[in-house]
């Protein structure tokens, strides 16, 4: 945990993100996060944040209610609501419902579970997240920036529109518009209701063309909102009056060094808030970042209060404008919280005015932190937002005390540096290559270097001066030393930053006589003495340099990757050896430490190549980006890296110490307090600054990274020959890259740069020209990669010598560095050879086959007694003489001590004193030799079983054959020894057999849950079932953690299993269908249905039906719903299977069903007959019997949701729909209601109309009513004709059948065959019928038999057909028909009452496109040309003109303006009002439409129009047909 923090900033330009609850928690949010800090009158304390939105968090706000303190909402720009709980924290619901970006936020302070949002389409959402609740609605069409919701009233909202428009509207009569009040004329920022209903008298001048503001003749009923708008006024609205009440405009208010220009609108943000208990005060932003109390009671000019206005003038607001505002009371003080584009967080009192605190907050990656050596506590922080903080960590009652620097930083601050000596000079580097120091103790700009870096700056330190600023009297007592992304460090002259850097590389060169060029360089360290000079390469090489003439002392050779970071041990230690530690670190994960103490006191004619390290320090996961020594311990390190953690080492004992996990993002940089022996600070990318003490952390080393873990499955042991022929195991190269997962790279961010400058350099990377240089690339990711402890205790010694490679650019050099090892040569370790032992299993697979190999004796268990017996005779003939001198005359040969020495042999021939001093020295000699297991044996033998035990738990070196002799030592010992070894098995990733052992001493509950852990699921779930209760929890516990983490895995199945084995029936059911293929949808519903979720089983057999039905998959689907029992979705799919099949002959259906049922084969029996007899054979529903079984089918059918057909809509769908609605027609008919049979089927005609599909429209008469009227009046016969809306539903049957005769006629009647397309809607917008509508003739065979017999083929009682010799007699009878069509035609569908409609709706139709029109103009910011009040649409085209001048009321240019629109449209409006409501309930065709069709036909086939007359029809047309006229001209 830390123990403070610098967060993220608080987001810009948002209308509430931000929000403070009656505890006094503030919430803001910050990039992606929501931090929480706890607010009190004299500081606040970061809490810790809410992470879950994937980007940037765009509102906060908490509940208002009580006992809900802890309950908030957030919404992101990934257009998610999110409900939290601040004190678990955890998301309780979610949705994401909005298809924009979303604006605003609130929370109805009168119903609990509400939550409204509102996005820049204007949508508004609102949100009841107890049920999950969602409903929306668009009040406006319009940009929304701003809502809230009234406290006084539970349904009233408050929106504020981007135009300026503020709007309240009631949420429970779906978002109806209360009042439009204007005034404003730029967008909403904020809004705020008064916290006191009613409406008290205010004091202001009266608006304009109003009265001065008294609420009294209002009464109780409204309350005051006032609004902040970008147009820098404030108004106060009265929503019982629906208008203004007081305008407010904002003072000019001209700060000391600062000009703010109140006409320039780019960066003005007016917030408002409304503080409770306050009803006459308001707190709005101004101009530059002041916030001002406005006093609303006030009768004279002075309204207004300044906040943070001291005695001596000066004013501690923000500087730059402010976003949110929101007040809580702590402690009976009311506290103002202030969010500002400053980055700061400030606190106010609203009794005195004055700031209690500020909160500095950070807008960018954290780069570099450096604490000044002089002023104790002061942190300087460089981050990404082109700023400077100063930190005063230990400021007297002020936890986060900052001062800010900003002028002359043009880019991110990457590097930080102080003066050792001069408290107030401050070196820093930047993201463009800029130096410059500031002195901290003015207000001057920082002094800048002429020399630039032409890439980022990543290092900047101070140094004494090298040559030739070192030669002289005059010089400065520092040099300021930089390194840059381009590889080269320069010296800069403190005294005169104007005079041209100077790059070290030329001295390094001219001092060793190196005529290559250097790697360039990527970090550097002085020592602090300043006499040693540590650079890092980007070959990984690490060059030490001896101050001032850069001699070069020795290279380390250990990284193979770009130094990243490098630092030396502090000066002042108690042990002068630990001065010379030099720590370093790369893009690999490992942190190596080398004691440069002999190289620097002792240095060489040539350089030293070093190639082992001091102390390597494994446990990072990705790379190393900082480092710090602790200046109060010794050999105490601090490192941070790629992986999100930052470690402190013990690098004497090579241990970790602590380890901190806090951030949610990479580490950049690290810095160890000077004052606090336990403070750290560490910085990364998530915009924050951490302190936290290294006493209060539970982990101490890093977490394991899955880049590490995979590796450790993928590598494989490599065989090396030792001394004498023997095969040892060879470990992977210990300071290879890829030890302890250095290979991972991460995503690079264009603002990162710690680590971002190792990436620049990647290409030029040097490498190796030696044979076996590809082998080790190659075998790097399969090298094994041992677990910790045996690293440290397997150890034997083997002398080869070693076969270094040289690099390339080394080469004819007279140096040679050692960089790079074959993988075939082991490597030293401090002077012996490191040999991990083989395991057994790998031995027995690599063993060769042949069976001549001897078998290889075991090793004796005394090797040094042993190796004595084995030189030559003549020293074997003298032991045997000093043995029996010292048996019989001890006292002549003293110098003998058997047991110990060159006389180790004697001890097992002389007493016991003599054989334990061998047993000891050979014990120590096994130690040595990392022979942990023969020295316990021996210790086993001298009755030493507990010391053996403990040592083998300290050195991590247990075994099983220790284990099972830890018994002898007592049941204690045992148990310890069981428990040290269970925990080095989990090191070593043997869980399996880790459990095995916890059960062995009784601890089966820690054995489980030790496989949970690690998710040895299946294994855990068979030791406890054959131990436990079934119903005990830990058994249920995994189950139910097993079926979650398969369910995250996408295994189903398998986690549905778990389900059913704990008795989640219903989760098991709803796991299996989360695939969503047929075939997992009928085993989820069969799993739901035997046990016994009968709704769920049929809600998934339905889904299953309905994707096989949508594949033509007929059985498949009706045996799902037979399984089911769903007998109303079985009738419906039954007539959608016999539909498509009568559909396909004629082509209105293209494809082929895969598979279809006998008895929906095509017959020449009626449609609805055939249907009706499969209904009876397949379910027996039939009009005779099971009438109430039809009556449920027809309920349930009822309650199917079955919307209005849409031109885009799919034929499939389409097909579902109209089988639905003659579903529903023939159990109408069936039940003997033939009203609604005839409602229902007229649906399904007219969902070809509404689709486009003349064709379906036309085959669905056919289908229905075969024989045309006749067919219909077998249904009209039973109807109440004295009912009105009886005979309209009947007359509109009768002129859908009329109409689509006509067009068969027509097509009947043209010489011509209509050209492919797609069918025209009987309710089409015709502005162009020029010819028949267009079908589908390559499959409709509709147009075919009608030329090629003459006349139709249908026999609907139109045009019947029979096959004529002569010609002339084939063309006499189609005129006698089509003068029988026209007659029927005209009879039935020249209806003026529906003319009229259809006229008015048209009209009304073209007022909408008007007035949408102007609209849209308004929204893109066009003006009205000064002449008119209103902006023009576009004219219109000249066949639409006499129509319009009809249907607006005239052609003036008055009928363009808003005002005449609304008027014209009102007009329309009523007059379909005063239409009859049998008129307006079906629908009908378009008479105008059938008006051109008739006379057309009247015209060519020159048949008369006997009735109606043709007047009768132009009279029609005239009157209501002016938007048809130009097709009409074109047609004559």
């Amino acid at each position: 945990m830390h123990e403070r923090l610098l967060p993220a900033s608080p987001n810009w330009y948002c209308s509430r993100c931000s929000d403070t609850n009656t505890k006094g928690i503030l919430g803001f949010g910050a990039r992606n996060s929501i931090y929480l800090v706890q607010v009190t009158a004299a500081s606040p304390a970061i809490l810790g944040e809410l992470s879950g939105h994937k980007e940037r968090v765009s509102g906060f706000v908490f509940s208002p209610h009580e006992g809900e303190e802890n309950i908030c909402a957030s919404t992101s720009d990934d257009k998610t609501v999110k409900i939290w709980d601040t004190e678990k924290r955890v998301v309780i619901s979610e949705h994401s419902a909005h298809e924009n970006t979303i604006t605003a936020l609130d929370w109805s302070p009168k119903e609990r579970t509400l939550v409204v949002t509102g996005d820049e389409k204007g949508v508004v959402m609102c949100f009841w997240h107890n049920n999950n609740d969602v409903h929306s609605f668009m009040p406006q069409p319009r940009a929304i920036f701003c809502l809230s919701c009234s406290p006084h009233h539970e349904s009233h909202v408050a929106i504020g529109y981007k135009d300026g428009l503020v709007a309240v509207i009631d949420i429970s009569k779906k978002g109806a518009m209360i009042h439009r009040l204007r005034g404003h004329e730029d967008e909403i920022h904020a809004l705020a209701w008064c916290p006191q209903p009613g409406e008290d008298r205010l004091y202001s001048r009266p608006e304009e063309g109003g009265e001065v503001a008294d609420a009294g003749e209002a009464g109780e009923e409204g309350c005051y909102l006032a609004s902040g708008s970008r147009d820098q006024t404030l108004r106060v609205w009265s929503t019982a009056r629906g208008k203004g009440v007081m305008t407010l405009k904002m003072p000019f208010l001209k700060r000391r060094g600062m000009s703010v220009d109140p006409g320039v609108k780019e960066r003005i943000w007016l917030t408002v808030h409304w503080p409770k208990g306050r009803p006459t005060h308001l707190v709005s932003s101004c101009f530059g970042g002041e916030l001002v109390l406005w006093d609303l009671a006030k009768s004279d000019k002075q309204k207004w209060s300044l906040l943070g206005t001291s005695a001596d003038g000066s004013n501690p607001s923000h500087s730059r404008i402010v976003f949110n505002l929101s007040s809580t009371e702590v402690d009976g003080t009311q506290l103002l919280i202030s969010t500002s584009m400053d980055r700061e967080i400030k606190c106010w009192s609203l009794s005195t005015l004055e700031c209690c605190w500020s909160l500095p907050t950070l807008g960018g990656f954290v780069y570099s932190l450096s604490a000044s050596p002089v002023a104790s506590g002061m942190l300087a922080v460089g981050v990404g937002d082109n700023m400077i903080r100063l930190w005063n960590t230990l400021a007297l009652g002020r936890a986060y005390d900052t001062r800010v620097f900003w002028q002359g930083i043009r880019s991110k601050v990457t590097a930080l540096a102080w003066h050792p000596t001069k408290e107030a000079h401050l070196a820093f580097g930047t993201d463009d290559g800029k130096v410059g120091i500031y002195d901290v103790f003015s207000n001057k700009p920082p002094q800048s270097s002429s020399t630039y870096h032409k890439k980022t700056v990543y290092t900047i330190a101070w140094g004494p001066p090298l040559p030739p600023l070192s030669f002289g009297g005059d010089k400065p007592s520092c040099s300021l030393y930089s390194c840059g992304g381009e590889g080269i460090i320069l010296q800069h002259d403190p005294w005169k930053l104007t005079t041209d850097a100077l790059n070290i590389d030329k001295l390094i060169c001219s001092t060793n006589q190196i005529k290559h060029k250097l790697s360039p360089h990527t970090d550097f360290s002085w020592k602090p003495d300043g006499k040693v000079l540590a650079i890092g390469n980007e070959d990984g090489s690490i060059g030490v340099f001896l101050a001032p003439t850069l001699r070069q002392l020795c290279v380390v050779e250990q990284h193979h990757k770009i130094i990243n970071t490098l630092r030396w041990h502090h000066a002042h230690s108690t042990a002068p050896e630990l001065h010379a530690l030099l720590a370093s670190g790369s893009s690999n994960a490992v942190v190596y430490v080398h004691n440069l103490h002999s190289a620097i006191e002792s240095p060489g004619e040539s350089p030293v190549t070093i190639t082992e390290p001091y102390r390597r320090l494994e446990g990072h996961t990705a790379k190393i980006t900082g480092l710090d020594w602790s200046p109060h311990h010794d050999a105490h390190l601090a490192t941070v890296g790629y992986d999100g953690t930052a470690q402190v080492w013990d690098v004497v004992k090579g241990e970790p110490l602590s380890n901190y996990r806090g951030h949610r993002g990479r580490l950049l940089c690290v810095q160890w307090s000077p004052v606090d022996p336990l403070l750290i600070w560490t910085g990364g990318d998530d915009f924050t600054v951490h302190e936290w003490s290294t006493a209060r952390q539970e982990h101490t080393k890093p977490p394991k990274g899955k880049r590490a873990q995979q590796m450790k499955s993928k590598k494989k042991k490599k065989k090396a020959t030792g001394k004498g022929g023997m095969r040892i195991e060879d470990e992977a190269t210990e300071g290879g890259e890829n030890d302890g997962g250095g290979e991972e790279e991460e995503e690079e961010e264009e603002e990162e740069k710690r680590g971002l400058k190792k990436e620049e350099r990647t290409a030029a990377r040097v490498e190796t020209p030696t044979a076996s240089n590809g082998e080790r690339r190659a075998g790097e990711q399969q090298e094994e990669e041992m677990e910790e402890d045996e690293e440290e205790g397997n150890r034997s010694s083997v002398n080869t010598p070693l076969t270094p490679a040289v690099p390339e650019w080394r080469r004819g050099s007279s140096q040679t560095y050692s960089t790079v090892f074959s993988p075939d040569t082991p490597r030293l370790q401090n002077g012996e050879r490191a040999t991990p032992p083989a395991r057994k299993e790998d031995k027995r697979r690599d063993k060769p086959e042949a069976t001549s190999v001897r078998k290889k004796k075991q090793r004796s268990l005394l090797p040094l007694s042993t190796s004595m017996d084995h030189r030559p005779r003549e020293h074997l003939l003298t032991d045997c003489t000093t043995l029996a001198t010292y048996t019989h005359a001890r006292d002549e040969v003293s110098e003998c001590v058997p047991g110990s020495g060159e006389h180790i042999q004697f001890g097992l021939f002389s007493d016991r004193e003599a054989l334990h001093r061998m047993l000891e020295e050979e014990e120590r000699g096994h130690v040595e030799g990392g022979h942990f297991e023969s020295m316990f044996t021996l210790r086993l033998w001298r009755g030493q079983e507990v010391e053996a035990l403990n040592m083998a738990m300290e050195k991590g070196e247990l075994n099983d054959h220790l284990i099972a002799m830890a018994p002898m030592a007592g049941y204690k010992v045992w148990v310890q020894a069981v428990e040290a070894y269970v925990k080095q098995l989990c090191r070593q990733d043997q869980h399996l057999k880790a459990s095995s052992h916890l059960m062995s001493i009784g601890k089966f509950y820690d054995a489980v849950s030790l496989l949970k852990t690690h998710h040895f699921y299946r294994e855990a779930i068979a030791m406890a079932k054959s131990r436990l209760r079934p119903d005990d929890p830990v058994l249920v516990d995994l189950y139910m953690t097993w079926a979650e983490q398969l369910e995250k895995d996408g295994h189903y199945t398998a986690g549905a299993k778990c389900y059913l084995a704990v008795g989640r029936d219903f989760d098991a059911a709803k796991i299996v269908g989360r695939k969503g293929d047929a075939a997992s949808l009928r085993a989820a519903a069969a799993v739901a249905r035997v046990s016994g979720h009968r709704e769920l089983s049929r809600s998934l057999a339905l889904r299953c039906a309905k994707d096989l039905a949508t594949a033509q998959d007929w059985r498949a689907a009706q045996t799902v719903l037979r399984e089911e029992g769903m007998l109303s979705t079985s009738l419906t799919f039954i007539t959608n299977e016999v539909l498509v099949m009568r559909l396909s002959p004629v082509g209105v259906v293209t494809w082929s069903p895969s598979s279809t049922h006998d008895w929906s084969v095509p017959t020449a029996e009626e449609f609805i007959l055939a249907v009706g007899r499969v209904w009876k054979r397949e379910f027996g529903v039939c009009s005779t019997s099971c009438s109430e079984q039809a009556r449920q089918a027809l309920d349930e059918l009822g309650a199917v949701e079955n919307p209005q057909a849409t031109p885009n809509i799919p034929l499939r769908q389409l097909l579902s729909q109209v089988a639905l609605d003659v579903s529903q027609g023939l159990l109408c008919t069936l039940l003997a209601d033939d009203r609604g049979a005839l409602g229902h089927f007229l649906r399904a005609i007219v969902r070809g109309s509404e689709a486009n599909n003349f064709n379906l429209m036309s085959e669905m008469c056919e289908l229905l009513f075969p024989d045309g009227l006749y067919s219909l009046k077998r249904y009209t016969q039973f109807l109440d004709v004295s009912c009105a809306d009886s005979a309209a539903l009947a007359r509109s049957l009768e002129a859908f059948i009329c109409y689509q005769q006509l067009y068969r006629a027509w097509w009947t009647s043209s010489t011509t065959t209509p050209a492919q397309g797609s069918g025209l809607s009987a309710d089409r917008d015709s502005t162009n019928i020029t010819e028949p509508p267009q079908a589908q003739t390559d499959h409709n065979g509709l147009c075919q038999q009608s030329h090629e017999n003459g006349l139709s083929s249908a026999t609907n009682g139109s045009v019947a057909g029979r096959r004529l010799d002569s010609p002339a007699q084939a063309q006499s009878q189609v005129q006698e028909e089509l003068a029988e069509v026209l007659v029927e035609a005209g009879r039935q569908v020249l209806s003026e009452p529906h003319a009229s409609l259809q006229a008015h709706q048209r009209a009304v139709a073209e007022v909408q496109k008007r007035v949408s029109g102007l609209v849209q103009m308004h929204s893109r910011g066009q003006e009205a040309q000064p002449s008119s009040s209103a902006e023009t649409p576009p004219p219109l085209k000249a066949d639409q003109e006499g129509a319009s001048s009809r249907q607006d009321g005239g052609g003036s240019s008055e009928a363009h303006t808003l005002p005449a629109l609304i008027a014209c449209m009102s007009e329309h409006n009523k007059a379909i009002e005063d239409l009859p409501q049998h008129v307006k309930k079906y629908p009908f065709p378009n008479v105008v439409e059938c008006c051109i069709v008739l006379l057309y036909l009247s015209r060519n086939a020159k048949a008369t129009l006997n009735f109606p007359s043709q007047a009768e029809v132009l009279n029609l047309l005239q009157t209501y047909g002016a938007p048809l006229q130009a097709s009409w001209r074109k047609l004559t």
